[in-house]
C-alpha cells in the first residue's frame, strides 16, 4: 500500500501545496489532474521520494519505477545497457524479452540517438517495467506526442499495466488519459493546490 500525507509544500515562503491525503492499493491506477503549473510534478518527486523537503510522510513499496516527461536515456550506452545499468540483477535474456514486449526486439546493441522518439519512449517504458515495480508513477508520459504516437504508447502502457499490476500514479492534464488508465481520478487545484473532485 501506497499512504501519502502531504501537510505543506513551500518553495520559500510560497505554500504551492496544501494538506493532501490518498492511497493506492496495489494493482490500483490513480491518476491525479489538474493544470499546468499547479504542483502535479511536485507532488509526484514528493511520492517518489526525488523531494524530501516537505512537511508530512509518505510510506511507498521498496520497488519503484518512475516515467518521466522525456525518455532520461543515457546516450552514451546502448538499449541494452539502459535496461541492464539499471536493473543489475537482469539477465541479457529477461532484458531481450522486455524489450521484445515494447517493440524492440532485435534492437538491443541500438543507441539512443538511433532510435526513434517513440522508440526511445518505449525504452523508458521497458526500463520502468523490468524492475517489476511494485508502485509505478508516471509524469504526463504522453505529453507532446502527436495523436498517433500518444495513442500508440497509451496502448502498450495500458498492456504493461493489466500484465504488471503495480500500484500505479499517474500526472496528467489530460482527462482521456485519465478516464482509460485509471480506476480512480482526483482533481489537484486551489492555491496552495489540494486534492479534491474536479470542479
Amino acid at each position: 500500500m501506497t499512504e501519502v500525507e502531504v501537510i505543506s509544500k513551500r518553495f520559500g515562503a510560497t505554500e504551492v501545496l496544501g494538506q493532501i491525503s490518498f492511497r493506492i492499493a496495489p494493482g490500483e491506477t490513480l491518476a491525479i489532474l489538474g493544470p499546468s503549473g499547479i504542483g502535479k510534478s511536485t507532488l509526484l518527486k514528493i511520492v517518489a521520494g526525488l523531494d524530501r523537503r516537505f512537511e508530512g510522510r509518505v510510506a511507498r513499496p521498496e520497488r519503484l519505477a518512475m516515467v518521466f516527461q522525456e525518455p532520461t536515456l543515457l546516450p552514451w550506452r546502448s538499449t541494452l545497457q539502459n535496461l541492464t545499468l539499471v536493473h543489475a540483477d537482469l539477465s541479457r535474456g529477461a532484458a531481450e524479452d522486455m524489450l521484445a514486449q515494447v517493440g524492440l526486439a532485435g534492437k538491443g546493441g541500438f543507441y539512443p540517438g538511433q532510435l526513434s522518439l517513440g522508440q526511445q519512449r518505449r525504452l523508458a517504458l521497458a526500463r520502468a517495467f523490468a524492475g517489476r515495480p511494485q508502485l509505478l508513477v508516471l509524469d504526463e508520459p504522453f505529453v507532446s506526442l502527436d495523436a498517433e504516437l500518444a495513442e500508440t504508447m497509451l496502448s502498450l502502457t495500458e498492456s504493461l499495466i493489466a500484465r504488471a499490476r503495480p500500484a500505479t500514479l499517474l500526472v496528467t492534464h489530460a482527462r482521456a488519459e485519465a478516464e482509460r488508465l485509471a480506476d480512480r481520478m482526483l482533481w489537484l487545484g486551489g492555491s496552495p493546490a489540494r486534492l479534491g473532485p474536479e470542479p
